[in-house]
């Protein structure tokens, strides 16, 4: 099963969701990103939120859809992401894409970037997806990555006091048993020089980004 989560963030950032790489997912909104998948000719299997950024003639649309909503209190412990997030990884997908989670309220996508952390113990493969970046987080291991025409630069970031052990192959610059601290820019814009790079390091996590732009 493959699952995504469409949020509110601007439009102008989100990809092109009815693209055939995304057929075979099933779509799940959050708040006013269900909107946005309604407008995109797109059903989604449930809707999460406290649908207060909704108008009243999007509530009617909504209804008339026919959509069942999962309806929250404004006033909650949790955004309405999280809770989406929170039932999409219930479901124990092989992948799920955060859309729509970048580029506006600053709180809000660090707070998404934070949620990569619910995947780290599950078998989910969690990423935030725009229109020029993909991000994931990466547990203490070996990956071997296909290279990506679309994403030109290459960046990690320690998402722990420090990531070590950081061995970076068939890279622009690559690096052999690195310590990359927190607060380091040290990995920031490499570039992918063979078809498939190389990510290895023994501690911490490793947020990686692919970046079009």
């Amino acid at each position: 099963m493959k699952l995504a989560i469409v949020a509110g963030g601007p439009e102008s950032l989100l990809p092109d969701l009815r693209s055939p790489e995304y057929c075979d997912y099933q779509w799940i909104g959050a708040d006013h990103g269900t909107i946005v998948l309604m407008n995109n000719q797109i059903r989604p299997i449930r809707a999460f939120g406290d649908f207060d950024s909704l108008s009243d003639s999007e509530k009617e649309d909504v209804a008339k859809f026919g959509l069942r909503l999962y309806k929250y209190p404004a006033e909650k412990d949790k955004t309405d992401l999280e809770l989406a997030l929170d039932w999409a990884l219930s479901q124990n997908p092989e992948r799920c894409l955060l859309f729509g989670v970048t580029g506006g309220r600053q709180d809000h996508a660090l707070a998404s970037v934070q949620l990569l952390m619910k995947a780290v113990d599950l078998k989910t493969e969690l990423a935030i997806v725009d229109r020029k970046n993909c991000i994931t987080l990466l547990t203490p291991g070996a990956y071997h990555i296909q290279k990506n025409p679309d994403y030109r630069y290459l960046s990690f970031l320690a998402f722990t006091e420090k990531v070590a052990g950081l061995t970076l192959s068939g890279v622009k610059y690559p690096l052999k048993e690195a310590v990359l601290p927190m607060g380091s820019s040290l990995c920031i814009s490499n570039e992918a020089e063979e078809d498939i790079f190389a990510v290895t390091f023994s501690q911490g996590y490793l947020l990686m980004m692919r970046c079009s732009d």
